[in-house]
Order: structure tokens, then sequence, then C-alpha cells
């Protein structure tokens, strides 16, 4: 606010987030049944957007058979003890990027 006396004016200051790109892409995983495969991959800011996984075309969550990590950067996806049903495409969604191994 500016503030003559007489008159005054305001103004606001709005910002919005930068949107986040995917820098380490995510690698193919080979593993043995009832083993974990993790996949990994690093963003070019730490972020405040919804960052989503899938198997196939299914969204996944943090439950008992999969462990969702976010330290800082780099987010990671735990697929425990995984079976043959589980064999097809992660991928990993940041705003309009993704990454898919």
């Amino acid at each position: 606010t500016c503030d003559t006396g007489d008159q005054q004016t305001t103004a606001a200051v709005q910002l919005k987030e930068p949107a986040a790109t995917i820098v380490e892409r995510l690698k193919d995983v080979a593993t043995y049944e009832g083993e974990d495969a993790v996949f990994e991959c690093r963003l070019s800011r730490e972020t405040a957007q919804d960052a989503q996984w899938f198997l196939g075309d299914v969204p996944l969550q943090s439950n008992e058979m999969n462990e969702i990590r976010v330290q800082g950067t780099r987010h990671s996806l735990i697929l425990r003890k995984v079976t043959l049903e589980d064999c097809g495409s992660v991928s990993f969604k940041v705003g309009q990027h993704s990454s898919a191994a």
C-alpha cells in the first residue's frame, strides 16, 4: 500500500510455484519373484505438486505391498514381494511430466 495522506493505492503479490521437471528418469528393473523391485526418479526441485505412481494404469498408494517415499527431490517406489502379475509398466507423473520403465 502507498499512502500519500489524501490518496492511497494498493497492490498484491501473487506467487506461482514453478513446475518441477524430471531430471533423473526411471530405469527398468529386473528381479526374482518374491523379491522387492525399487524404482527411483529425481525432480528438478522439491515441489508441493501432486506426484503419482502407477502400475499399468492403476494409481498406487503406500500400503503393505507398495512403499512410496519422498526424500527432498528423490521419489521412490518399492514394490514388495513382486509376483508375475506385477510385470508391466511402472510410471511416475508430476504435473505434465512423466517417466516410465
